[in-house]
């Protein structure tokens, strides 16, 4: 858990590579990543008024960086040792942040939730873990369809706050360029209270090990105990050699991420970092480009081929050898560690032979790449009281099936990257406490996709433990 495991603080602390030696935004003349403009751009919102989007972009130019440039190099750093087996990545967060859920409460609640996972998978992989919050930008989110159609009325897709209402009106379903400045202004509150949180002893080792002493008191995880007395063991050691003194007990970095999905946006958050002349995109520390959207020739691509930050991609199970060596000809031709990292999200009844022959190619490609399993995406189901939700046993077995598929490929499996929430919602089936199809009516909160709620989002964590234990 100690963040001295890895050179560099990701605290949002001024740094080189702060504000002061950021360039001014380009202009999109100048601009080398504005080339996204002469390609296909897919799940982009038809705004209405133009001139009212380029007004809002010429302020987005002049706002200050969200993310510094050494943080982000920083980050490149850590995922650089997860992909050599060092380190283990864990990535959660909502599946489409709101404005309204931009809380302290709800933001104290998800890092409370990411912390307690991290300290269970720190113990679990006797490995740093990497810990990068889906939060401070995932407004926006791809949809299968450009429109919605409830009884005799059909209205544009809601897109995620960053683009219309959720709201089901013609006038809340018109794309807003304003709300991108909504976006900045609320991802630069979040990220104060990240600081906030993980600087001022809410992070604290010994605290975070007690509130998870107190999820395995509850009967529903009782087999956990043992796991968790093993660290509460280990934390008694280190308070007994003096270690609970030290400054990195009760502070941790956590890292930014988000889909890049909105190009407008994103382009606009790009700045020169005047150390080294290079393009960082400073609305986050990691960016991912989704499945739908990663065409190798298309806009998404060509934006993020251009900027230092990490980057993820997300690979279904459709994706060909060709793809994928495509990607990482376009994304890291000359194979820098820690730059590309893929997010595997095939669901769990093809994980264990869509995985493997894209393990054994990149293996043989020979560069370097962050391995990452999303276990949500491909096991998405409906209900029948109509919800849509998944299962937790579903998602725990295409977690099995992705490091399966490792062992077989003789592989580094690198993290995990799922949705989950703070809160007691109840939006997946399943887990220990056995959530319903009839109890989805309870809190059923998310406006896209089913979170983990607390208590599964912890009991992930410690099955996962478990299964690193024994590698």
């Amino acid at each position: 858990m100690a963040s001295s495991s890895f050179p560099g603080r990701g605290d949002f602390s001024l740094r080189p590579g702060s504000p002061e030696l950021f360039a001014p935004a380009a202009t999109e003349e100048s601009a080398p990543w504005e080339s996204w403009r002469s390609k296909r751009a897919l799940q982009q919102p038809s705004y209405p008024d133009p001139e009212a989007l380029d007004s809002v972009l010429a302020e987005l130019r002049r706002q200050p960086p969200l993310v510094f440039a050494g943080e982000v190099d920083d980050l490149r750093t850590n995922l650089a040792a997860a992909s050599r087996g060092e380190a283990f990545v864990l990535t959660g967060g909502d599946c489409a942040e709101t404005f309204s859920e931009a809380t302290a409460d709800h933001l104290r609640l998800k890092i409370q939730t990411l912390l307690q996972m991290a300290v269970v998978l720190t113990y679990g992989a006797s490995l740093p873990v990497i810990k990068i919050g889906r939060i401070a930008g995932q407004y926006a989110k791809p949809r299968s369809s450009d429109m919605e159609t409830r009884g005799d009325v059909t209205l544009p897709s809601y897109r995620g706050d960053a683009v219309n209402s959720f709201e089901f009106t013609p006038e809340s379903r018109i794309p807003d360029p304003t709300r991108l400045l909504d976006l900045y202004h609320h991802a630069a509150s979040t990220l104060n209270l990240i600081r906030a949180f993980t600087r001022g002893g809410y992070a604290d080792l010994r605290l975070v090990h007690h509130w998870n002493r107190g999820f395995t008191a509850n009967p529903a995880y009782a087999r956990y105990e043992s796991l968790a007395e093993e660290i509460h063991r280990a934390v008694k050691f280190l308070e007994a050699a003096g270690v609970s003194s030290v400054a990195q007990m009760r502070s941790v970095d956590l890292f930014s991420s988000h889909e890049a999905l909105l190009l407008d946006y994103e382009s606009a958050m790009t700045r020169i970092d005047s150390r080294t002349g290079d393009p960082y995109n400073t609305s986050g520390h990691f960016l991912w480009i989704g499945e739908r959207t990663r065409g190798v020739d298309d806009a998404h691509v060509e934006l993020l081929a251009h900027v230092r930050n990490p980057i993820g991609v997300k690979l279904g199970p459709t994706t060909s050898i060709d793809d994928m060596r495509r990607l990482v000809d376009r994304l890291n031709p000359e194979g820098e560690e820690g730059r590309l990292t893929f997010i595997t999200r095939m669901g769990a009844d093809k994980i264990r032979h869509a995985l493997p022959p894209l393990l054994e190619a990149q293996a043989r490609d020979g560069r370097p790449v962050t391995w990452v399993t999303d276990p949500m995406h491909g096991n998405t189901i409906t209900s029948s009281t109509g919800y849509k939700t998944r299962r937790f046993e579903t998602i725990m077995d295409e977690v099995t099936g992705f490091f399966e598929a490792h062992r077989e490929a003789g592989t580094v499996p690198g993290g995990i990257h799922v949705e989950l929430t703070g809160d007691d919602v109840t939006e997946v089936l399943g887990g220990s406490e056995q959530l319903d199809e009839e109890a989805l009516r309870d809190r059923y909160e998310t406006l896209v996709d089913p979170r983990l709620n607390h208590q599964q989002s912890l009991e992930m964590a410690f099955q996962v433990a478990e299964y690193l234990k024994k590698e």
